[in-house]
């Protein structure tokens, strides 16, 4: 799995004009996944997220979790991550996962995530997006697995 993580001060998601999800002070991920995924990256990077360390404490120091802090999730399911982009003019995407074990393993990303507590937003499966988010720092990482 690769997941672009950005801090957010808030962000939403928007399909068809109507808005699906949204969040205020929190995390914006996007997710990808490959053939190889399976839940053992799911249970690693889920752990991972909610634990780092990347919110400001009392002296602006990174050093509170997204649990500490209380924040949301908004997360948006991002084949594009494994584009290929090293031949030709256009990317190859043969290392994007199937959709149907990419969603289960999507869905399944999400449902653990809300199992750690923290509220979850999302928005659909293989939709056209229209993604805003006012990006807090900016603080932008990129997390594999």
């Amino acid at each position: 799995m690769r997941i672009i993580l950005q801090r957010s001060k808030e962000a939403s998601v928007t399909i068809e004009q109507e808005k699906v999800g949204s969040i205020s002070h929190g995390l914006v991920l996007l997710v990808g996944v490959t053939h190889e995924d399976s839940l053992k990256e799911v249970d690693y990077l889920v752990d991972k997220i909610v634990n780092l360390r990347i919110f400001e404490d009392e002296q602006g120091k990174m050093n509170r979790s997204l649990l500490d802090t209380g924040g949301a999730i908004l997360s948006v399911s991002q084949f594009t991550l494994y584009g290929d982009t090293r031949k030709g003019r256009r990317p190859s995407f043969t290392e994007a996962a199937k959709p149907d074990v990419a969603s289960d393993l999507y869905d399944s990303f999400n449902k653990r995530l809300k199992e750690k507590g923290v509220q979850v937003e999302t928005g659909r499966f293989g939709a056209d997006m229209d993604v805003e988010l006012i990006n807090d720092g900016p603080v932008t990482l990129i997390l594999e697995k």
